[in-house]
């Protein structure tokens, strides 16, 4: 069947306008697309930096919080206060805030149970207490690194860290009584095996942190394995050796009672429960006020130089 001329014509002549029009149009939006773009371009450019801003300012954790702090102090000295004058509860179970503070300057002059002033049992409790983290520290940090960074370390180290670590300090303190005797020796030990593990744990996990490139990166600049630890695997796990750090005095603090019963005169774990056996409940509350006033300033110091040392922690 044969097409006449004129319809082939026509169609070129159809196809011809219609690609014209197409290539205008393409022109015509190429040519408006330059003055459309910066009516666009400030308001989203606008957008992405306030939706900047607005993620770093809701970062979760983030703001000041002292008030709050204040607010909770205050508000749970108010309810202290309510409940023993308010006689919601007799004052053999708690004494009231009076009450604590006359026991607390009875205690300083030394004119309760034993006789000795209260700041001679705030030094042997710290001395027991930070001297065995001290030691707890030097020796569990480079436990938990080499852990971190050497297989044969973390097979041969593990099981039995993991095997004491849940174990009571009760439950290990009448052996280590019978191994050190009941002078100082025993009541430090205690308090060290308390804090070691949570720091052997917390610097085996940080050591973790290093990534493969850095650590490629120092072995290709000729780093030897020492050098590697040094400046790259411990400044990686120094955020977590801090927390480790924080949590094992808190251990330590809690093992104190436990360490203190083993013959010991003098010391605020002492103090509390000779008076306990007087049901000097006020005695009681005043020395697990101090305990906990004094292991919170400590925490507060460790979560400054927390801040000093690993400034970029919580902001990766």
């Amino acid at each position: 069947m044969s097409v006449p001329q004129e319809s082939l014509e026509a169609l070129n002549a159809r196809a011809s306008s219609s690609f014209e029009g197409a290539e205008t149009a393409s022109s015509s939006a190429s040519n408006r697309a330059p003055n459309s773009a910066p009516k666009i371009a400030p308001q989203a450019a606008q957008v992405a930096s306030s939706g900047s801003r607005a993620r770093v300012w809701r970062m979760p954790g983030e703001g000041p919080t002292a008030a709050l702090s204040a607010a909770s102090v205050a508000g749970l000295a108010a309810l202290w206060w309510l409940a023993t004058h308010l006689h919601w509860l007799p004052p053999l179970f708690l004494p009231t805030p009076e009450a604590v503070w006359h026991a607390f300057v009875d205690a300083w002059h030394g004119r309760i149970q034993g006789g000795l002033p209260l700041s001679e049992h705030l030094f042997w409790s710290a001395l027991r207490v930070f001297g065995a983290f001290a030691l707890a520290a030097l020796t569990a940090i480079p436990v938990g690194i080499l852990m971190g960074v050497s297989r044969v370390a973390r097979g041969l180290l593990d099981p039995p860290l993991e095997f004491y670590r849940p174990l009571p300090p009760l439950a290990y303190l009448p052996l280590v009584v019978i191994w050190f005797g009941i002078d100082e020796t025993a009541k430090i030990v205690v308090i060290w095996l308390a804090c070691f593990a949570p720091i052997a744990m917390a610097a085996r996990a940080g050591a973790k942190s290093a990534t493969v490139e850095q650590l490629r990166a120092a072995a290709s600049l000729g780093g030897s394995f020492a050098q590697i630890v040094r400046f790259v695997v411990l400044p990686a796990a120094l955020p977590e050796i801090l927390t480790g750090l924080r949590i094992a005095i808190g251990f330590g603090w809690t093992t104190l009672v436990a360490a203190e019963m083993v013959a010991a005169t003098a010391g605020l774990g002492q103090m509390v429960l000779n008076a306990s056996s007087f049901l000097r409940t006020d005695v009681v509350v005043m020395g697990i006020v101090l305990i906990g006033l004094i292991a919170w300033g400590f925490d507060l110091g460790m979560r400054a130089l927390e801040r000093r040392l690993v400034p970029w922690k919580g902001r990766g």
